[in-house]
């Protein structure tokens, strides 16, 4: 792509620019079609431009739909460059869900608003604790002192499934809540994971001497192998191992873009939500 726009220097760009103004409509259409297959590196040129004052509204629109068109292509080769490297880092598969709607959200600023929750737990984690007093202890700092709390009002708002928006709000869906519950574990050090359950998402303590489950939508409590039993017992579904054990972080981003599709639909925003179904494509489609 860079050698792309090479091709084109800045003055030329600007000039281009310029047309998107032209009273021929084949002319405006030419224009964006050329811009757009410039690809990703025009944003900056774009952005610039869409900066000046001179440019009138209409202009400045186009700029704009041409930015976010170009900013989606580039999300979708992000999404597959974190899936085919390995899928390693959960907080950046959730950033890229978020960077749909907010580009610019960066992974720094979300780690570090995960090393402030972090701060709040390393302190208490300074003795011997047997699991279920690790996870109370997670639980104090969750609940009691971060205040994050499950966002039944409007349990089907998108805001749940964007990792920042939830950072800020501390309020988020039964994934949401469960993946900074995740990776604050994952700092600590704590063996606990996420479960891909039916209906509900949670997260396991899990070492080779026990196991046990955590509802992290309801304050944290914990239950046991047979409480999951009789939950599929009651939906009349066939048990997996997949309702007991540890999902990928893969897993964890594909739950988390299909939910955001629900919700958009939910609310009529279907443009937006068959976006999302591509960016889903992305990440189920078996790699060549």
């Amino acid at each position: 792509m860079a050698d792309e726009i090479q091709d084109i220097n800045e003055k030329e760009l600007t000039a281009l620019i310029s047309l998107l103004d032209d009273n021929d409509s084949e002319v405006s259409h030419h224009v964006e079609q050329k811009l757009l297959s410039l690809g990703t590196s025009v944003i900056p040129y774009l952005e610039k431009e869409w900066m000046k004052n001179s440019l009138i509204p209409d202009v400045r629109i186009k700029i704009e739909d041409i930015i976010h068109e170009l900013q989606y292509e580039l999300l979708k080769e992000r999404m597959k460059a974190w899936k085919d490297s390995g899928a390693e880092s959960l907080m950046e598969g959730m950033m890229l869900v978020a960077n749909y709607q907010y580009p610019d959200l960066s992974l720094g600023y979300l780690n570090r608003k995960l090393e402030q929750y972090y701060y709040e737990a390393w302190k208490e984690f300074n003795g011997d604790y047997t699991p279920v007093q690790e996870v109370k202890i997670l639980n104090d700092i969750m609940y009691n002192r971060l205040k994050f709390r499950p966002n039944s009002k409007n349990f089907h708002s998108p805001s749940n499934g964007m990792i920042n928006l939830v950072m800020e709000s501390k309020k988020g869906n039964p994934l949401s809540l469960c993946v900074i519950y995740l990776l604050m574990a994952q700092k600590l050090k704590l063996p606990i994971y996420g479960v891909n359950l039916p209906n509900l998402f949670i997260v396991t303590y899990k070492t080779q001497e026990t196991q046990f489950y955590i509802n992290v939508f309801n304050n944290g409590i914990i239950f046991t192998t047979e409480d999951i039993d009789n939950y599929i017992e009651q939906l009349h579904l066939t048990k997996q191992d997949i309702y007991y054990q540890p999902c990928s972080n893969l897993d964890i981003v594909v739950r988390a873009l299909r939910n955001l599709i629900a919700s958009f639909e939910k609310l009529g925003e279907y443009k937006k939500s068959d976006d999302v179904k591509v960016l889903l494509q992305v990440l189920e489609d078996s790699e060549d």
